[in-house]
């Protein structure tokens, strides 16, 4: 993928909690800053923060003028640049927009979960197919227990899971962020 073909959105609603209840997750300071420090790093365009609360994209703007303006742009330039990408949206749908918008065409949605699915491409797969250009990626990431079957459904494609040396599968979001995306753009 070449560095402005691909965005990244994390996805707090809809997703599910440990019972299988649709619910909306909170925002985490750790995720605004590591994953945009990830995107930066592998070379995504935006780094969309999906949530419908509003306190919630108050906090991450708020959160993100600091670093981007005044003393903390000076104190640390490296978190600006990586904040830079953050764009906050009130749904999966906005952000497809906004990205559309900016790119002049749809977004493919790439979507990410833990549990394996018929049909999922490998990271080499997609890497190559992205490689041949002409297409846009916006990558989803789900917070709490993953995404609803109806973002799955609406999806373009599937990632395949990532896998451990045994049965156990629970990966910080943060951490599948950054594995991914160095199997997609990593240096070999």
């Amino acid at each position: 993928m070449t560095v402005s073909s691909f965005s990244i959105a994390l996805v707090h609603h809809p997703v599910y909690d440990k019972n299988r209840q649709v619910v909306t997750t909170a925002v985490t300071n750790l995720d605004i800053h590591d994953i945009a420090r990830a995107a930066r790093t592998f070379g995504a365009d935006r780094y969309y923060i999906v949530t419908p609360v509003a306190e919630q994209q108050a906090l991450v703007s708020r959160i993100v003028s600091h670093w981007q303006h005044g003393w903390g742009a000076t104190y640390n330039p490296k978190r600006k640049a990586a904040l830079d990408l953050v764009t906050v949206a009130p749904s999966l749908e906005a952000a497809r927009q906004e990205m559309a918008g900016r790119r002049g065409r749809e977004p493919k949605l790439v979507v990410t979960g833990a549990a394996g699915r018929p049909g999922c491409l490998t990271t080499a797969q997609l890497a190559e197919r992205a490689a041949a250009g002409g297409e846009d990626y916006l990558l989803l990431f789900g917070t709490g227990w993953g995404m609803t079957e109806e973002i799955f459904a609406t999806a373009d494609l599937v990632l395949e899971p990532i896998t451990g040396c045994g049965d156990y599968n629970h990966l910080s979001v943060r951490s599948a962020v950054s594995i991914y995306l160095d199997r997609l753009f990593g240096r070999r």
